[in-house]
C-alpha cells in the first residue's frame, strides 16, 4: 500500500451557528488542503469531533468527503472506537463513498485486556473492507489504551493483510522510531505531534497528521523542506515558531480554540460541540493580537 507523505491535516467538522453540521464548507477545505501542500485528510478524528457526531452525522461527512475529494487530497475516515457493528457499517459506507482508507480508536469504555485482543477486534473491523487501508489510530491520552505499538506491529502483521500502518500520537520517541524500522520499514507510521514534528523528522517520520496543520501548513511544509536540505538551524527555528503557535492554541484553550484559528484565516467552521468549549469575542481578538505579534500571518495557511 502507498504511504502517506507530507502533512495530512485532521480536518475540523464544519458547523452552523446552532450546531449542525454545514457540510458545503467541506469542499473548501479540500480546496485549502490543494493550494497549501497539504495531502490528505483524517477525518472524524479527535479534531474532526467524531466521538461527537451520531451515526447519521458521520455517514453525511463521509458522503460529502466523497464527493469532493481529489486526487492531491487523500481522505481517510476514523470510524470510531466503541461500537464493533457501527464501525463495520460505517467502513462499508466509506468504501461505497470512495474513501481512501479507513481508521479506529482503541475501545475506550469496555478496553481491551491485552495487546492480543486489541488486534482481534481491529481484525474484525478491518475484514469488513479488506480493499481499504486500515491504520490503527494510537492516542493513549484520550483513550487509555496504553498498548506496545511495536507488540502490535508483530501481532497485526500476520493477522490483518489491510493493515497500512499507525497514526501515533503519543510522547513515545522510541517506541515511535522502533515502528518506522520494523520490517524495514514495511508500514506507515505517522507521526501526530505537530509541534514535535521536527523530532519526528529526525527520527524517520515521512507523514504527519495534525490539527494545526489545517491553519499553519506552510509553515511545517517550510521546516521539512529546511530539514530535507540539512539545514537544521532554520529547521530548528521555524520549527519553534510552531512552538510558540501552539502555545498560544493551549492558552486560549486547547481544542476548543481551533476553530477560532480558522475564522482567523478566514474559513469559518463554526465551534465545537459541547463539553468542548469556544471561544468569545474578545477572546477571539485577543487571540489574533498575539498571532500577529507572532507573526502567524506571514506563515499561516491562504484561501
Amino acid at each position: 500500500m502507498k504511504k502517506l507523505i507530507g502533512l495530512i491535516a485532521a480536518p475540523f467538522t464544519p458547523m452552523n451557528d446552532q450546531g449542525e453540521l454545514a457540510l458545503e464548507q467541506i469542499e473548501k477545505l479540500v480546496r485549502l488542503y490543494e493550494k497549501n501542500e497539504v495531502n490528505g485528510a483524517f477525518i472524524c478524528g479527535t479534531t474532526g469531533e467524531g466521538v461527537s457526531l451520531s451515526l447519521e452525522e458521520k455517514k453525511q461527512v463521509i458522503e460529502q468527503w466523497g464527493k469532493v475529494k481529489s486526487d492531491k487530497v487523500k481522505a481517510l475516515f476514523m470510524l470510531g472506537g466503541t461500537s464493533l457493528k457501527e464501525m463495520q457499517e460505517l467502513a462499508v459506507y466509506a468504501r461505497a463513498h470512495g474513501l481512501d482508507g479507513i481508521s479506529i480508536l482503541c475501545p475506550y469504555y469496555f478496553k481491551p485486556a491485552s495487546t492480543e485482543q486489541l488486534v482481534d477486534f481491529c481484525k474484525q473491523i478491518a475484514d469488513t473492507v479488506p480493499e481499504l487501508p486500515f491504520y490503527y489510530y494510537h492516542i493513549p491520552a484520550l483513550t487509555g489504551g496504553h498498548f506496545s505499538m511495536l507488540d502490535f506491529l508483530k501481532l497485526a502483521d500476520e493477522r490483518i493483510p489491510n493493515l497500512a500502518g499507525i497514526k501515533y500520537t503519543h510522547p513515545n520517541i522510541m517506541e515511535f522510531h522502533a515502528c518506522t524500522r520494523y520490517k524495514n520499514g514495511k508500514y506507515d507510521i505517522l507521526w501526530g505531534t505537530d509541534e514535535g514534528l521536527l523530532s519526528g523528522l529526525a527520527i524517520g517520520a515521512k507523514g504527519a497528521v495534525g490539527s494545526t496543520y489545517n491553519y499553519a501548513a506552510p509553515l511545517y511544509n517550510q521546516v521539512i523542506k529546511a530539514f530535507e536540505k540539512g539545514d537544521l538551524k532554520r529547521a530548528e527555528n521555524l520549527q519553534f515558531k510552531a512552538v510558540q503557535m501552539v502555545e498560544l492554541l493551549m492558552k486560549y484553550g486547547g481544542t476548543g480554540a481551533g476553530k477560532a484559528f480558522m475564522k482567523l484565516i478566514g474559513l469559518d467552521c463554526g465551534w465545537f460541540r459541547p463539553p468542548i468549549s469556544s471561544l468569545t469575542e474578545v477572546q477571539v481578538e485577543a487571540l489574533k493580537e498575539e498571532l500577529k505579534e507572532l507573526g502567524f500571518f506571514e506563515f499561516c495557511s491562504q484561501i
